[in-house]
């Protein structure tokens, strides 16, 4: 028997707007995962302080402030200090393309730009993010 997906949907820095993270995070759930939010002005320690003491096997942050390379940047820095780059980072927010290729090279499995679909989001979790055995 399988065990549900469990992401840790997190706002990190100082942004705070969270009505896409809230929305994301609501059809993930409604798509049977186990879904976490942090809540609003999180850092990436207590990301990924959450995301280990939650047993996630992901993490999807939202940002929208501009502050996005540095903050995925030390999440991954912080999971891999923790041993668990197995856990795999998404996010989504207000992202330039020219940044995507450099947070793909970080390790961020994918992000979603303005106008992603919820369902796109589900399906992508789906298919890459790894159902574990319970």
């Amino acid at each position: 028997m399988s065990s549900r997906v469990r992401v840790v949907v997190a706002k990190p820095g100082l942004d705070g707007h969270d009505r896409g993270a809230k929305v994301v995070a609501r059809a993930l759930r409604d798509a049977g995962m186990e879904v976490i939010y942090t809540g609003l002005h999180q850092t990436p320690e207590q990301i990924v302080e959450t995301a280990i003491q939650e047993d996630a096997d992901a993490v999807g942050l939202s940002v929208l402030s501009g502050a996005h390379m540095t903050l995925f940047r030390r999440v991954l820095e912080l999971l891999g200090e923790r041993d668990a780059r197995d856990i795999v980072v998404f996010g989504g927010g207000i992202i330039p393309n020219a940044d995507l290729p450099e947070l793909e090279r970080l390790g961020v499995a994918k992000i979603f730009t303005p106008g992603a679909t919820t369902q796109s989001i589900v399906e992508w979790v789906r298919q890459n993010v790894a159902q574990p055995v319970a």
